[in-house]
């Protein structure tokens, strides 16, 4: 292996996890923004897609996500797909 293969294998493993985040940070915006156009004003505020739409803000997709899609799939709203 020269070392230009190894530097593209190094830097393909490190760039993962960042990419793997921005997908599931714009997946969590995608969920909040269908919670806040569809499924809010149809009832009142639910405070666990509240505290998940705090959560995705904050970086933590891994609490949000699952409950938003609950929430939404609960409000039979079509779900956003996945970047």
């Amino acid at each position: 292996m020269n070392k230009l293969t190894a530097c593209l294998i190094v830097a393909t493993t490190l760039a993962l996890p960042f990419a793997a985040y921005a997908d599931d940070a714009s997946y969590c915006a995608a969920l909040s923004k269908a919670y806040r156009e569809y499924a809010a004003p149809q009832s009142s505020a639910n405070a666990d897609a509240t505290a998940a739409i705090a959560k995705c803000a904050a970086g933590d997709t891994a609490a949000g996500i699952p409950t938003l899609e609950k929430v939404l799939t609960d409000a039979k709203v079509t779900l956003p797909k996945k970047m």
